[in-house]
């Protein structure tokens, strides 16, 4: 039936309805591969992602400096040895005569010297204690970072996938459309054969038909498109095939109050925010505690040798010393830079609590335009699906109408076309409110928690 059909057109619309029918077995083909679920998609890439990657080394980095002797509890001990070699000519004239003058060449000296000394801060008006908290912290607020990263990964990977799915719907509601243009311009071929129709309407269902066929090849394009951005998010070859759900399932079951004292309570932006706040009001006190003394343990042992071959004097020798002692320091006066470096500290820490709370307030406008999103997309929804539902109703009665001849094909294209944009504004949104709740649920710090999106 499917081949007779085609036969019967032109040898140009029999090479488009031949290309369209293989574009149409290629998207067949593709999504009869292997199937890539959300769930799927995300471990892929808390493994494989390279911005994820980066952030658990990061992570990595932070606790290595985190140590006693990073924060300056522990000593220090240098230990260094020399050795020195001396080729000497010695030509000497004595004041008493009876002493010979001395003329030597060649004479060989050496001597050696080994120690090591040891240096430990015992008190530095609690400096100390402040960087081991200003270490923690620092590794606090760098597992923030990562986590800020990963839930951004996974809302761009769930975003992602989605729009593959919106772009596959969109490829089927094309084809549909498609199918309808091919039938309509079979009715209008076999009207114009049979002299009941113009050369007019098949013109214009051959126009229709190859416009449809071009609107359908660009989205298959833009599907492979999205295909390859989803890829390259995972971290794996870009050109890799792969099949998705064909449905866009919005929940309805989102308590917005629930996410919003999420969102004031675990947000990693914000809780990065308070870290920042943290690590100022630490500087502040780590530069307050150079203005008192600094107390430190010293010792130190040396052992030099010497070996003398000039033939007067020491021939050899060796000097073992043990050294031992302790330092007290102060910053007396230095033109009042170390005033003007916690002053700017202070001032510093104001800025970034003002930081915070230009965060948090940011935060919750972008919340609430995600609600106003989320809930105007949902009543679209509904509207949408009614909408669509009587429009592909319509179509099947104008196709009746236009079939028996009662109606036009400009009033067929017409129902034709609204039927399309009909799909298309469900399609899209279904697809906003998929991204309205994706945004919800990573500005709440519930994206790890919430894979079944």
């Amino acid at each position: 039936m499917l081949s007779k059909s085609v036969t019967r057109l032109t040898p140009k619309l029999r090479t488009g309805v031949i290309l369209s029918l293989l574009l149409g077995a290629t998207i067949t083909s593709v999504f009869a591969q292997n199937t890539l679920t959300l769930e799927q998609a995300i471990a892929m890439a808390l493994e494989k992602n390279y911005a994820i990657r980066i952030s658990e080394k990061q992570i990595r980095i932070a606790e290595n400096d985190n140590t006693l002797g990073n924060a300056g509890f522990l000593p220090t001990v240098t230990a260094a040895a020399q050795k020195n070699y001396t080729t000497s000519h010695l030509r000497q004239e004595f004041f008493n005569a009876l002493q010979a003058p001395l003329d030597r060449a060649g004479v060989n000296n050496n001597n050696s010297n080994s120690g090591a000394t040891l240096n430990w801060t015992i008190f530095d008006g609690l400096g100390m204690f402040v960087a081991q908290d200003q270490l923690e912290e620092l590794e606090r607020s760098g597992r923030t970072n990562a986590k800020i990263t990963i839930e951004n990964t996974v809302a761009d990977i769930s975003s992602a996938y989605y729009e593959i799915i919106r772009q596959y719907q969109r490829v089927r509601a094309l084809r549909n459309a498609l199918d309808i243009s091919k039938d309509r311009l079979e009715l209008a071929q076999a009207f114009y054969d049979v002299g009941t129709g113009s050369k007019v309407d098949f013109i214009n269902a051959q126009v229709d038909y190859n416009g449809d066929t071009a609107t359908y090849i660009a989205q298959v394009q833009t599907l492979r498109n999205a295909k390859i951005d989803l890829n390259a998010l995972l971290a794996r070859n870009t050109t890799e095939d792969f099949e998705v759900s064909d449905t866009t399932i919005v929940r309805r079951d989102i308590s917005i109050d629930d996410l919003r004292q999420s969102l004031l309570a675990q947000n990693p932006n914000l809780v990065f925010a308070a870290q920042q706040r943290r690590l100022a009001e630490l500087n502040v006190k780590a530069l307050s505690a150079q203005q008192y003394p600094q107390v430190e343990l010293l010792g130190g042992f040396n052992y030099n040798t010497s070996n003398n071959q000039a033939g007067f004097g020491l021939k050899k020798g060796r000097n073992d010393v043990w050294s031992y002692g302790a330092r007290v320091s102060v910053n007396v006066f230095d033109g009042f830079n170390q005033r003007r470096r916690i002053q700017n500290a202070k001032i510093n820490s104001l800025i970034v609590e003002d930081q915070e709370s230009d965060t948090k307030n940011q935060l919750l406008a972008a919340f609430d335009r995600s609600v106003l999103s989320y809930r105007n997309s949902l009543q679209l929804v509904s509207l949408e699906q009614a909408n669509t539902k009587l429009a592909r109703q319509n179509v099947d009665i104008a196709f009746e109408r236009y079939r028996v001849g009662n109606s036009t094909s400009y009033e067929f294209r017409e129902v034709q076309r609204n039927t399309v944009a009909a799909e298309t504004r469900l399609i899209e949104a279904e697809y906003n409110a998929k991204l309205a709740e994706i945004e919800l649920l990573r500005l709440s710090g519930g994206m790890l928690e919430e894979v079944r999106l």
